[in-house]
């Protein structure tokens, strides 16, 4: 498997930082004696210059691996760590090159330790979960594009459901307004067969009335007749 470039980044910048001491320590024997050492100093200052731009791609690389989930988030956490005492060691040479803090040899020997410390075991990793312990930096990146691909297709799932839906929805939205139009169709045949039926009803009551008239009329008639009869009717 090929070497983790943060890592290699960073060996590669923790030594130039372990240089960077030993020039200063250098520099200062020499001035120690009252010689001059003009060279020495440019030569640290390159140095630093080298030391700064590391530590920004290094800053750069660690930002990159943990957006695209190329590393765990414990993981991410622990360079950090390791990112910040490296930072915290740039502080303590520039000041010591400016003869502003501690000694070079002190901040050596300090760097010499961090290095060992890396190789030790981080406690944190006992905490690590069952998913990723024991595996290999490729094998965490696949197990997490996996996860990721996983997540992807539930989404789909998701919104294919979401849509399903919403054409359901439709439909039904549709399915009411005919029914509405149906009921509406209703509402106007009942109104019209309402108004027929009082236009029929209204006739009737006209027909009774004229009915009740003609009977009248005939009774009046059946009347005189029956009293001219009596009145030409010979009498004994």
């Amino acid at each position: 498997m090929a070497p983790d470039p943060w890592f290699s980044t960073y060996d590669s910048t923790c030594q130039i930082a372990q240089e960077i001491a030993e020039k200063i320590q250098q520099r200062n024997q020499y001035e120690r004696k009252g010689e001059k050492t003009p060279k020495l100093t440019v030569t640290i200052r390159a140095l630093l210059q080298n030391l700064k731009e590391k530590i920004a791609l290094l800053k750069d690389l660690l930002l990159r691996a943990v957006s695209t989930h190329q590393i765990t988030q414990l993981e991410g956490d622990r360079r950090q760590n390791l990112l910040d005492d490296l930072v915290t060691r740039e502080r303590l040479l520039l000041a010591s090159f400016k003869n502003e803090g501690a000694e070079p040899d002190l901040i050596r020997s300090s760097l010499m330790r961090e290095e060992a410390k890396r190789e030790v075991p981080n406690p944190w990793l006992f905490e690590e979960p069952e998913e990723t312990r024991g595996l290999g930096f490729d094998e965490i990146r696949q197990q997490q594009q996996k996860i990721i691909q996983e997540q992807d297709a539930g989404l789909d799932a998701l919104s294919s459901i979401i849509s399903r839906q919403k054409q359901m929805g439709q439909e039904i939205g549709n399915e009411l307004d005919e029914q509405n139009e149906i009921i509406d169709d209703l509402a106007n045949l009942v109104e019209n067969t309402d108004e027929k039926l009082h236009t029929e009803t209204r006739r009737v009551n006209m027909v009774d009335r004229k009915s009740a008239s003609c009977g009248m009329i005939m009774v009046i008639l059946l009347l005189l007749v029956a009293i001219v009869v009596v009145a030409v009717w010979p009498t004994n």
